[in-house]
């Protein structure tokens, strides 16, 4: 489904910026890239020259399928995991045996090498996440079918999205939970900034305000949601990029890839609050008391500032380096488009002494809070491979053996 943005040369050297990246709906801030390790000088000594050999295959397939099928690589991460995590079980003393080197693509320093298996792990969460978005931006930009001239994206593609946006939210979830506070203070201040706390949690907000995105598109095409639910949906919107944005936005993140980031929530926080504004703004218009006619025509007038506003921050984040491009406008952002105007000036039509009388500034309400109902999926590192098990035991009926011998 899809390819990865990295290229087979990349996984084997430095991390390089393309010119361009294409069609943007989900955006993918840059792969980490695994650069080959030999395990078996490190592990040589401690393991069997059979495990040595099972996790030195799984790890060189990793290397090798950077810049191949989505599927197939997230596929070789699952597989990799339960071996990997044999160097941390029950603290190990091969925890810190072997330094791993990966290349990231948002600080500064491109290249880092910790003698870490935890630092593996998180690496490989945060690689099974960004292939998750990347799998939800190639179901997200519409194309031509056969039944229909315009270019579309299908309710099943919509649904299937909403699931791999909770998948890449919970792969980073786990890393924030689990996988971080393993590390010691001063190397846990010292990671790659793609791997920071903030960073790894404004990319999981990212991931669930995607999805609360697609639900509320959804919710705008189906008959039986009301304009209670749409405000729902796009205030819990706001929540998730307002957030996303106050983690992410003292980092210094670099590179192009970090910026864009930056631009790309900074952005979509803004487009969020456009659709929150429009339908607080009809929900208080409803009403029959003056003053909240008075009060939806401000909501509604800045409903039509923050669209105005979105489409500047587009144009930032797509012509930002690397650059990109605005797949043709669907779903909430196209309904948006065509109805915020219309409505802000026909209300304006209808109640023109009131709103000659206001203040928009002053009028302007506070959003409705609501808990965010969109969740994480609970994911957690799998088991420890039984391979392990049965090479201890091994190890041990051959020291047996070897102290009968004697």
């Amino acid at each position: 489904m899809g390819c990865c943005a990295s290229t087979p040369e990349d996984a084997g050297g430095s991390r390089r910026t393309p010119a361009k990246i294409g069609e943007v709906f989900v955006y993918v801030p840059g792969f980490r890239i695994p650069k080959p390790v030999d395990l078996s000088l490190s592990l040589r000594d401690h393991l069997s020259e059979n495990l040595v050999q099972r996790l030195s295959a799984q790890r060189t397939r990793i290397v090798a399928l950077h810049g191949s099928i989505l599927g197939d690589l997230l596929q070789a991460l699952e597989d990799y995991l339960p071996m990997l995590l044999g160097l941390v079980k029950d603290d190990s003393h091969l925890e810190n045996k072997v330094q791993f080197v990966w290349v990231n693509q948002e600080d500064a320093v491109e290249e880092t090498a910790l003698s870490s298996a935890w630092y593996e792990v998180l690496s490989v969460l945060h690689l099974m996440s960004i292939l998750s978005l990347s799998q939800a931006n190639f179901l997200l930009i519409p194309r031509i079918t056969m039944e229909r001239y315009q270019p579309k994206v299908s309710e099943g593609n919509r649904r299937a999205s909403v699931d791999i946006f909770l998948k890449a939210a919970g792969y980073l979830d786990c890393a924030i939970q689990h996988v971080l506070p393993r590390f010691p203070v001063e190397i846990r201040r010292n990671l790659p900034l793609d791997l920071h706390e903030g960073t790894l949690r404004a990319l999981s907000l990212q991931a669930l305000g995607q999805g609360v995105d697609i639900q509320l598109g959804l919710a705008i095409d189906s008959t039986k949601a009301t304009m209670a639910v749409n405000r729902r949906l796009a205030c819990e919107m706001v929540k998730c990029w307002k957030q996303a944005e106050d983690d992410i936005m003292n980092l210094q993140l670099a590179n192009g890839w970090g910026e864009k980031h930056k631009l790309f929530i900074s952005w979509k926080h803004i487009e969020a609050k456009a659709a929150a504004y429009y339908y607080h703004g009809m929900i208080l218009d409803e009403s029959n008391a003056e003053k909240s006619h008075g009060m939806a025509i401000a909501a509604l007038q800045a409903a039509d500032e923050y669209l105005k506003e979105s489409k500047k921050r587009s144009d930032a984040f797509h012509f930002s380096l690397p650059l990109s491009r605005n797949p043709p406008l669907w779903g909430t952002i196209k309904y948006l488009s065509e109805k915020i105007a219309l409505d802000a000036a026909s209300k304006v039509r209808n109640n023109k002494d009131l709103y000659s009388q206001a203040k928009i500034s002053e009028n302007v309400s506070v959003l409705p809070d609501f808990e965010l109902a969109l969740k994480p999926d609970e994911y957690q590192l799998p088991s420890v491979d039984v391979c392990w098990s049965e090479d201890a035991r091994s190890i041990a009926l051959s020291s047996s053996i070897g102290s009968v011998t004697v």
